[in-house]
């Protein structure tokens, strides 16, 4: 027999350029029988193995690396092998033929996937050990649409792409093959070989693991961790967060803690589990949320350039070990937020970009597609396949390692067309507008599928301009996030108590003006690590005076946030009272609790959660105008505010809470406050008190009010304003 192919289809596999190398490999019928081919570059001898324990001999092919031989008659080999015999000892390979195999993937994933709406992507894309066929292998599937070959290259076939050439299923864009034989933890790449200039080794973009960086190989990697949190996930799809305390804590895992005695190395995710549960809950922290832990190459990104985005860092251990992270906050209590990047990626050649030799993730027209700011390429939202990626990622880490939330990073930069672009830098949308109307689409139905398939779940959004509904339902016009940051709040608070207090009645309004809004939206108040970055210095930097009026600076800022209405974000350091900015390879300075300033700080902040986690006048009402009340918002002169919040009636056992905030360096002695209620009140909470490291000024802890109307309220009571401090009053005994 003949060979049944043509010289230039065997030259389009041999330069990796066909688009079914299982049309031309494997067994096929003839007229007589079968034929068997292969393509093994590099062998002396190949031999097929037929179950029934034939062997056949396969002869060089006009073109090198070709072998081909034929049976007669017969049916069909299945389960035949492929024993390669290369040139010199110990170089026989003997295993099943790759292009023996029907395909892994079924028509109703690829028509899911091209619809934009298949939320399980990562369990069919990418690297998955499975049984086939009655053979245990890796099934390899990548979506690289316009590219004119592809094939798997690795340290399982010496980094040889052409040893296992990929076919494409027709026009979903994907490509497939299954490796028999292959099984464990090995390092791939994809090399994809584009219409125009030299081939490309691609990271998978679903691998569920990566090489250490600044390796950029993905991993192949099995899970085999159990959670033991079922009680927490139980609790968590009852929940209302909306109406519960919410106190976050951010942190960066590299730069937490570090252990000096071993280079200065990072803590890994096994170590973080026996050490940061027991301190979030130690200080009262609802929740911990996580600086993008998804792998990237560049550690001084922070993780915010994405270049892996299914993969935990290796920089800290395996995504089991990452899942032992999560298991041993949620048995703390303690959720866990995940910051989430779905605004841009970077240019890196193994990732995303140019994915095959022109644009694919990303918009072709750099108006489009790149970000002038940071250097990076924007997603097209506007393509199924691209927003079923992003959206499958995000229901892809809170699903499989149990993530009560996602943060969604420069949300504003996905709304506006223009953003931080010149007035020829930009394409308006069909409208004619400047609003992103697919990147919009994209977040509504990101946010919709979330909800509906993660009970209990947080969805946040860091947006800052003044796009309306973002935290609304999207049936009611809103873009669906469940939470937004209050970054108008953030500034003007920061702004305000930079000032000296001589100057702040001048900026009153800076205090006040954030309440003629704060029910716009269901609000977070963040202090992040974006406020202690890039120059800007530490917070207690931004305080103004000396040392003790840094302090007492510091202790009342922390105060008047966590009685403003709106959720709580503190990034890790601000409870220490860092004196530098952040960085990112460097650890929290622990040190500083040697001092006793700064370990009243920390207590206060400890007091703070403990008392806000206890009363409902401080969360319950946090989305309506009804749980805020002013008493006395207009005395620039003294730099003092005072207000007070409320739960609903229904509530049981829920007191009034009164905030008190003297901003000025001067203690005020008969100072009167209107109050809503006569009877008994306590201060609950005194951040000049001793405890804290304060001077202990302010007044006693049981106050009976008179019925004396003062501030519009019916009844007030006189008291010491300690020097640039807060105090809480709780009504009752």
């Amino acid at each position: 027999m003949a060979a049944s192919v043509s010289r230039s289809e065997l030259r389009r596999l041999v330069e990796l350029r066909h688009h079914n190398p299982h049309s031309l490999l494997g067994a096929h019928a003839t007229a007589k029988g079968w034929v068997i081919r292969a393509f093994k570059p590099g062998a002396a001898t190949v031999t097929a193995l037929c179950p029934d324990g034939t062997e056949l001999p396969l002869r060089p092919m006009d073109v090198a690396g070709c072998f081909e031989g034929e049976l007669e008659g017969g049916e069909y080999p299945r389960g035949y092998s492929l024993r390669v015999d290369y040139r010199g000892p110990d170089s026989s390979d003997l295993r099943a033929d790759p292009y023996g195999f029907l395909p892994t993937l079924g028509e109703t994933d690829l028509q899911l996937f091209g619809e934009g709406r298949h939320w399980r992507l990562w369990e069919k894309l990418g690297a998955h050990a499975l049984v086939h066929q009655g053979t245990a292998g890796v099934a390899f599937s990548l979506w690289a649409p316009g590219a004119e070959g592809v094939s798997v290259a690795g340290d399982f076939n010496r980094w040889d792409g052409r040893l296992h050439a990929m076919r494409s299923l027709g026009l979903s864009g994907v490509w497939e093959v299954f490796i028999p034989s292959l099984a464990g933890a090995f390092l791939y790449k994809f090399e994809v070989r584009p219409k125009q200039g030299p081939h490309l080794l691609k990271g998978d973009p679903l691998a569920v693991a990566a090489e250490m960086p600044p390796g950029t190989a993905s991993l192949h990697y099995e899970s085999g961790f159990k959670f033991t949190d079922d009680a927490w996930m139980r609790d968590r799809a009852k929940g209302e967060l909306l109406r519960a305390p919410l106190s976050i804590y951010e942190i960066h895992l590299g730069s937490w803690r570090r252990v000096p005695s071993e280079g200065n190395r990072p803590l890994t995710y096994r170590e973080l589990a026996e050490q940061l549960p027991a301190y979030a809950k130690e200080m009262g922290f609802t929740h911990v949320e996580l600086m993008p832990i998804m792998e990237h190459p560049f550690g001084g990104s922070w993780g915010y350039q994405v270049g892996n985005y299914y993969a935990p860092t290796a920089r800290y251990g395996s995504p089991d070990d990452f899942r032992a992270l999560v298991n041993a906050l949620h048995e703390a209590g303690i959720g866990v937020i995940l910051d989430w990047v779905p605004a841009h990626f970077p240019k890196d050649g193994y990732a995303l970009g140019r994915f095959v030799g022109e644009a694919l993730y990303e918009h072709e027209d750099p108006r489009q597609g790149e970000h002038p700011d940071w250097g990076t390429l924007i997603f097209n939202y506007g393509r199924n396949e691209v927003k079923n990626f992003l959206i499958a990622n995000a229901l892809y880490w809170l699903k499989e390692f149990h993530l009560d939330g996602l943060r969604i990073d420069a949300v504003a930069s996905m709304l506006y067309l223009d953003y931080s672009r010149d007035k020829d830098g930009w394409i308006p949308n069909r409208h004619g507008g400047r609003e992103n109307l697919e990147a919009i689409e994209f977040l509504k139905q990101l946010n919709a599928e979330a909800y509906a398939q993660v009970p209990g779940v947080l969805m946040i959004a860091e947006e800052s301009t003044a796009w309306p509904g973002v935290s609304r339902p999207t049936w009611a016009g809103g873009l669906g996030f469940g939470f937004k940051w209050n970054m108008g709040w953030m500034h003007d608070t920061l702004r305000y108590f930079s000032k000296d207090p001589v100057h702040r009645r001048f900026h009153h309004d800076d205090l006040t003006f954030g309440l003629l809004y704060a029910w716009t939206e269901n609000f977070i108040l963040p202090l992040s690590h974006d406020e202690v970055v890039h120059g800007k210095g530490s917070l207690m930097g931004k305080m103004p005076g000396d040392r003790w009026r840094k302090f007492a600076e510091m202790r009342a800022l922390f105060a008047y946030m966590w009685a403003h209405p709106g959720k709580k974000l503190l990034f890790m350091g601000g409870e220490l009272g860092q004196w530098d900015e952040w960085r990112h390879d460097s650890s929290l300075d622990w040190h500083l609790l040697a001092g006793a300033e700064h370990a009243g700080l920390q207590q206060l902040v400890k007091d703070l959660n403990r008392l806000y986690a206890v009363e409902p006048a401080l969360w319950d009402n946090d989305a309506e105008p009804e749980g805020f009340h002013w008493i006395d918002g207009g005395n620039a002169n003294d730099n003092v505010v005072t207000f007070y919040r409320q739960a609903r009636a229904l509530v049981p056992g829920a007191a009034r809470i009164v905030a008190i905030g003297n901003f000025s360096p001067v203690a005020r002695q008969c100072f009167r406050v209107g109050l809503p209620a006569g009877g008994p009140w306590s201060t609950i909470l005194n951040t000049d008190a001793a405890a804290y490291a304060g001077s202990g000024v302010g007044p006693e802890q049981k106050l009976s009010a008179q019925q004396h109307p003062w501030n519009g309220q019916p009844f007030s009571v006189e008291l010491t304003l300690p020097p640039l401090g807060v105090l809480w009053l709780r009504e009752g005994d």
